[in-house]
């Protein structure tokens, strides 16, 4: 599995979107984007079909978590779409990740990738227990969240960069690890609390990071692109 970079295309309309977009034109390989909430809620389906014939790579990152039934019904929609990876929340149980998976799976019996969120970048062991009621180290959660992952057919997980190298060590190195939280050495976390660099989420096993300000609120976002595709899968 080759690594990549995921531009988290945070944006709240097709204009700013695409005004963004538009920079990479001159690029030989256009870049793997995320369309998340915002993006998706302003402006639908059909942005999805834009970036597409753009052709980007797409991860429709809405986090689906509900009963299996509805869950169900709505990856067989979006299945539609054309996107390369999808996701959930794993804390939707195994069942609700089981049935997923049968929604997004077409007729043909092909499918994007299904990865599940075990727990946000922005959450840390404090916040975890004081919020969640969850007491057991975040390792731990991560990990077996990953594993009924796993069980229930998903092909990865989100996690925070300082869990990949484990999830690969408990499900397998075939088994997919998108990390957010990643930030240049000398850039500003934000609100994210678990994040690593780029060249060091390489070294301990991520195979996607996603990068969402570094690159869409640099100076120069083709620059800051390219810095991070050098630092990572080079």
């Amino acid at each position: 599995m080759g690594k990549d970079v995921i531009i988290a295309c945070d944006f709240d309309s097709k204009e700013k979107v695409f005004a963004f977009l538009d920079k990479f034109s001159a690029e030989q390989r256009k870049p793997f984007v995320k369309i998340g909430m915002e993006l998706y809620y302003a402006e639908g389906p059909e942005i999805v079909r834009e970036i597409k014939r753009r052709g980007h790579k797409i991860f429709l990152d809405l986090k689906l978590h509900d009963i299996p039934n509805t869950v169900k019904k709505s990856m067989a929609v979006l299945s539609r779409l054309d996107v390369d990876m999808t996701n959930l929340h794993a804390a939707g149980t195994c069942r609700m990740m089981e049935a997923a998976i049968e929604g997004l799976t077409r007729e043909d019996g092909t499918r994007p990738l299904l990865i599940a969120v075990t727990q946000l970048t922005s959450t840390d062991e404090e916040t975890m227990k004081e919020d969640l009621l969850i007491n057991e180290p975040i390792d731990k959660v991560v990990l077996h969240y990953a594993s009924n992952a796993k069980k229930a057919g998903l092909d990865g997980v989100v996690c925070s960069p300082l869990e990949a190298g484990k999830v690969h060590d408990t499900c397998g190195k075939d088994f997919v690890t998108v990390t957010p939280g990643v930030r240049f050495a000398d850039g500003d976390i934000g609100d994210q609390k678990r994040v690593m660099t780029p060249a060091a989420a390489k070294e301990i096993g991520s195979d996607y990071i996603v990068v969402g300000r570094p690159i869409t609120a640099a100076e120069d976002p083709v620059a800051a692109y390219r810095r991070c595709v050098t630092e990572f899968c080079d």
